[in-house]
């Protein structure tokens, strides 16, 4: 999964917010040296991603993109469910997505200074390009496919993926709903369990 979701992943909790964020810059057992409340968010993170890569469903999205884009189908994926969760977003939160993202980027401006370094040099970019809003969109995915692309030294060819999530959009969109259900489940049993 993608930034949205990890997000929405870890409910209302600020700390547990924060921590599933950042912890993909958060290596080995350096987490322990962060409060409680962000260590539990980046293990929910940690888990999230092990159940996600494993799940057949997902497997069943990125087997579909696998011929053109080799090992980047899961970063690919994660970005497309991204942007599932953002279009159907009134089906999960009360709030309005636009609401939802002010409020989480008005968060890290409040705990900037316990955000990882290469955080904090991404969030002006995430913030001013609204990605999360514009995961909304088809256009805002291409977008933000392209940057993705662009970090792989055009090697990944990612950029072209928008072409696949139109000819399945259908497909991806059911393995998406049916497996973020399964997702929340799993999600709220290990936050009870951390």
């Amino acid at each position: 999964m993608n930034f949205l979701a990890h997000i929405y992943l870890s409910g209302e909790d600020e700390g547990i917010t924060i921590g599933n964020f950042i912890a993909d810059g958060i290596k080995g057992k350096r987490y322990q040296k962060f409060p409680p409340k962000i260590i539990k968010g980046i293990l929910l993170h940690r888990f999230i991603d092990s159940y996600t890569d494993s799940h057949p469903t997902v497997r069943q999205s990125t087997a579909r993109l696998h011929k053109n884009y080799s090992h980047y189908s899961g970063v690919i994926v994660d970005i497309l469910y991204d942007h599932f969760l953002a279009k159907n977003w009134n089906k999960y939160h009360p709030q309005p997505l636009a609401t939802y993202v002010d409020n989480f980027y008005e968060m890290l401006r409040a705990n900037f200074e316990i955000l990882p370094t290469r955080i904090q040099r991404m969030l002006p970019h995430m913030m001013s390009d609204n990605w999360l809003l514009s995961y909304a969109s088809i256009d805002g995915i291409s977008n933000i496919l392209t940057q993705m692309n662009h970090r792989t030294k055009n090697q990944s060819k990612m950029n072209f993926a928008v072409r696949e999530l139109e000819e399945f959009y259908t497909e991806f969109e059911t393995e998406f709903t049916s497996f973020f259900a399964e997702l929340i489940t799993a999600s709220k049993q290990k936050l009870i369990e951390l």
